[in-house]
């Protein structure tokens, strides 16, 4: 049995989440028929322990580490981990695997940051030829990378299972599944915000993207799709924010998701955002949206 995503997933930060909120909200994604949650790696929990945990308290949901810093581990430790994570929960976890950003590796982990394709590369190499003696699961579990530009988009074809790209409109997915090809999986974040007011929308949006904005491989990114450097100024240009952030109703959510399935995601995983100042995912979003009260 492979590892099936399901056409929609949800990305989220629980790190506000007591250990059992967070397998209460697993539960309830998984009753709302959600195919995988996916998890960030920054400053709070290991994902890889509270993957372990929530998969032990869920049935049938899928987890996907959306991402996990290579700068944080070594090859050899990020293999046991794999390994590990994939005998725990057998078809149940995707292991996606990033370079993160300079300020964050250099400034909040002390490394020096490096190229980032030849660095994943290396990585990837050095992880493939780790030693690793336990038990193992009868399939390791499938590897994604964050991928955004075109030489990590073909490495995550060539060396990987697929891509998970962040941060992105639409039309990057309909780039990048010209780069990837056919086969490989091409998994999309998608920001949505429940509200109609357009200037309210975009403050709230503005809040939760300023993370990003300052990021150059997000800018980089962009700029590929006809973003310029004023679009990054104070917080995002309308343009930047209506591109990014799917605002609106239900109807509005539906559609910007289905203008990623139109551009070649086999899975879309959205992030449902709170007001300006919480973290956590808005719970009337994804029950709005559940699989199994629409039909996708």
């Amino acid at each position: 049995m492979a590892t099936v995503l399901g056409k929609l997933g949800v990305w989220a930060f629980i790190d506000e989440m007591t250990a059992t909120e967070a397998a209460e909200f697993a539960r309830q994604l998984e009753q709302w028929g959600y195919g995988t949650l996916w998890l960030p790696e920054a400053v709070g929990r290991d994902p890889f322990a509270i993957i372990s945990y929530l998969a032990a308290n869920t049935e049938t949901l899928v987890f996907a580490t959306g991402i996990a810093n290579i700068y944080a581990r070594d090859p050899m430790a990020m293999h046991a981990l794999h390994k590990t994570v994939s005998e725990l929960a057998p078809n149940r976890f995707v292991l996606g695997l990033g370079v993160s950003h300079a300020p964050l590796v250099e400034d909040i982990r002390g490394h020096d940051y490096q190229k980032p394709v030849s660095t994943m590369r290396n990585f990837l190499n050095a992880k493939q030829d780790a030693l690793y003696l336990a038990p193992e699961a009868p399939e390791p579990a499938p590897i994604l990378l964050g991928a955004l530009r075109q030489n990590m988009l073909k490495l995550s074809a060539d060396m990987g299972h697929g891509a998970h790209p962040y941060f992105v409109p639409p039309e990057h997915t309909a780039w990048a599944r010209g780069i990837l090809g056919p086969e490989p999986w091409l998994c999309p974040e998608q920001m949505l915000i429940q509200e109609t007011d357009a200037d309210r929308a975009r403050e709230i949006a503005r809040a939760h993207m300023s993370t990003y904005t300052g990021l150059p491989n997000y800018r980089n990114n962009l700029k590929q799709f006809g973003f310029e450097d004023s679009d990054f100024e104070n917080g995002g240009s309308d343009k930047l924010v209506d591109a990014i952030v799917a605002w609106g109703d239900k109807d509005a959510h539906i559609e910007r998701i289905q203008a990623h399935w139109n551009a070649g995601a086999d899975h879309v995983c959205i992030q449902a955002l709170q007001d300006a100042v919480q973290r956590g995912p808005d719970i009337n979003v994804l029950e709005a949206l559940a699989p199994v009260n629409n039909r996708y």
